[in-house]
């Protein structure tokens, strides 16, 4: 929604002047449902201390807001959260909200995936704290000691710069259950998919959701689910969709899916809707694994959902690659994924990542061969030009390298409308982040407070 109010604060939703903190959103579209969450926290968990948010979605509007809080209140935290490739970009924009206004009561905080795995990084480049982890009790407790003046210090979560400029990191993030916070807000009309898992028992080495929240699932209760939609109903939304690593694992703590659980969502979900209303599941921005697309699975799916097509995770035509990656499937699921997805009227988009470490000519050649045989069977391929993204495994890992025969033959994909991806972009994404990462070397120890 866009007619979201300019300001609110706990007391009532009107700007006056005297507040303790006047909290300003860098809110950029890329990463709304972060922030949509942290708003929900706020709301959910009022700090204690008299606050007003703004929001600003340009540099210009961005350093405007921040001059205007400064006359209205006696601190001003100002909230960035990005993703790793984005890193550099929102540097330069920090440092550009930075010429146009400054002021020693300002505290520029960037949250999100790279901050947590790369803190220094960030308060090298500029902020004033990296908040670590999930951030719904972090934004809290931060709020209320900048409002009060309390140190940083002891804000869990966080990492600030000890004297010498190395990040000490504060005690780590509290994590509560999902269901103690929204995935939205509703005083901004900030909504967006509802986020229903978090964490992922799925490991695999390219990817950071399992190393930033952890290595299993957190679900949001099914009653929890059905308040956030009964809530979107009464805004006038009705269209659902999700967050989740990986869909059909909902409500399971195994590899193996429940789609009893499943089922119980769906429903759950459809019986808030209005008689127009749509639910969308396995499709965008979340995907399936396609050792869980079985012909059971997708009947249910057909029987709730509103969408007619499927992200299924390949990555690889390569069982070699799958396995290096430590994806916890071959080639064959993939394919009997597409064939059960197309049989049950799903058109799946299937994600490759090419460039993965160690991926020979040969390994490429199966990928291609696969995704041109998915193509036949219906499919339509995400191309993805491998990133060695902070926090994983392959973090360190020299950027991908996609020979001039792929990516010839990713344009004649493309042009009859079989890929899609912006591998391009991706490429010179891994180059600036292997250039980070021998920057700031995983060995130095991390310092911590106490």
């Amino acid at each position: 929604m866009d007619d979201t109010p300019v300001s609110s604060r706990s007391t009532g939703g009107v700007r006056l002047p005297g507040m303790d903190v006047s909290v300003v959103v860098r809110y950029r579209k890329a990463v709304t449902y972060g922030m949509h969450a942290l708003l929900g926290a706020l709301e959910t968990r009022e700090p204690q201390v008299r606050y007003e948010v703004r929001f600003g979605t340009t540099v210009a509007e961005t350093a405007t807001e921040i001059e205007a809080a400064c006359r209205d209140a006696a601190r001003v935290l100002v909230l960035w959260s990005f993703y790793s490739p984005d890193a550099d970009a929102m540097a330069e924009e920090l440092a550009a909200v930075r010429r146009v206004f400054d002021d020693p009561r300002v505290t520029h905080v960037a949250g999100g995936v790279h901050a947590t795995a790369e803190p220094q990084h960030v308060l090298d480049s500029g902020w004033d704290v990296a908040a670590i982890d999930e951030g719904e009790s972090t934004v809290v407790a931060l709020v209320e000691a900048v409002g009060s003046g309390r140190p940083l210090t002891e804000v869990p979560g966080l990492a600030v710069r000890d004297g010498d400029g190395v990040a000490l990191r504060t005690l780590p993030a509290i994590k509560r259950p999902l269901d103690e916070f929204p995935s939205f807000s509703l005083r901004f009309r900030k909504f967006g998919p509802i986020e229903i898992t978090r964490g992922c028992v799925y490991t695999c080495r390219f990817c950071q959701t399992p190393f930033m929240f952890s290595a299993r699932f957190r679900h949001r209760g099914v009653e929890n689910v059905r308040w956030h939609v009964r809530e979107m109903v009464k805004a006038g939304l009705k269209d659902v969709r999700f967050i989740t690593p990986t869909s059909l694992s909902y409500g399971t703590q195994t590899e193996e899916p429940d789609l009893a659980a499943v089922e119980e969502l769906l429903a759950g979900v459809k019986a808030e809707l209005p008689p127009h209303g749509r639910l969308f599941f396995g499709s965008f921005p979340s995907e399936i694994r396609p050792e869980h697309v079985t012909p059971e699975a997708m009947r249910l799916l057909k029987k709730y959902v509103a969408n007619d097509n499927i992200i299924i995770g390949a990555q690889s035509g390569s069982d070699r690659i799958l396995q290096a990656a430590k994806r916890g499937h071959g080639v064959q699921s993939v394919r009997d994924a597409v064939r059960i997805a197309v049989e049950h009227g799903f058109r799946p988009n299937v994600d490759f990542i090419f460039g993965m470490p160690g991926e020979t000519p040969e390994d490429a050649a199966a990928s291609l061969r696969l995704a041109e045989e998915l193509t036949e069977l219906g499919a339509r391929i995400h191309a993805h030009t491998f990133m060695p993204l902070p926090g994983t495994p392959w973090r360190d890992a020299e950027p991908a390298f996609v020979p001039a025969d792929t990516l010839r033959a990713f344009d004649r994909l493309a042009a009859r409308g079989d890929l899609y991806g912006h591998w391009r972009r991706q490429q010179e994404h891994a180059t600036r982040l292997a250039r980070t990462a021998r920057a700031y070397p995983r060995r130095i120890p991390r310092r911590r407070t106490g």
